[in-house]
């Protein structure tokens, strides 16, 4: 077997064996550190609220930081958002440059990434709110989930992918503690 087909193959175990490990961390510290009680629907505790608040907080600052520096970077390189704004602008849309391309790419690639956890972010930290979990799982998920998208924004706009794995893994790891939560409450 040569040896780039031997690096893909490698890679497509880690690729899949990737989110696994993570679930089963999660899993583990729902059983083995906080402990799981049965579901119960009722209003959320205080703490849960204030935990709510406190990751809504930091998405909503993660957003502003994603929409800023995006507008930041349309400015530096003269990019326009449509194509009414670039009809009545001094620049075509043909003169971009690579690198305003690369730049603009990693913005929008970015705020879609938060984007999209944070929809499943929402539905599962609103319905972990309404069981009447362990409170400390409650606020290490949510704001654990918070604290990892925060920091997987920054490190995906500074070019640190090291950092952004390991925010990445941090975000994930709190989804599937909420989702492996509400699951072993629901069977309790």
């Amino acid at each position: 077997m040569a040896p780039a087909k031997d690096n893909k193959t490698k890679f497509r175990a880690i690729i899949i064996a990737y989110p696994v490990a993570l679930i089963a961390i999660a899993l583990a510290m729902n059983l083995l550190l906080f402990g799981v009680d049965a579901a119960v629907v009722s209003l959320p505790s205080k703490p849960v609220i204030a935990a709510l608040a406190m990751g809504a907080v930091l998405l909503v600052i993660n957003h502003t930081v994603l929409m800023t520096t995006t507008e930041l970077t349309r400015l530096k390189y003269d990019l326009k958002a449509t194509p009414e704004e670039w009809a009545a602008s001094d620049h075509n849309r043909a003169d971009i440059t690579a690198e305003a391309e690369t730049e603009l790419e990693r913005q929008h690639n970015a705020h879609r990434n938060a984007t999209e956890n944070t929809v499943y972010f929402a539905m599962l930290a609103i319905t972990l709110g309404l069981i009447t979990p362990v409170q400390i799982a409650a606020q290490v998920w949510i704001i654990g989930f918070a604290l990892g998208r925060f920091g997987h924004g920054f490190a995906y706009l500074t070019g640190r992918d090291g950092l952004r794995g390991i925010c990445m893994s941090v975000s994930l790891i709190a989804l599937y503690g909420m989702g492996s939560y509400l699951a072993l409450a629901l069977i309790l």
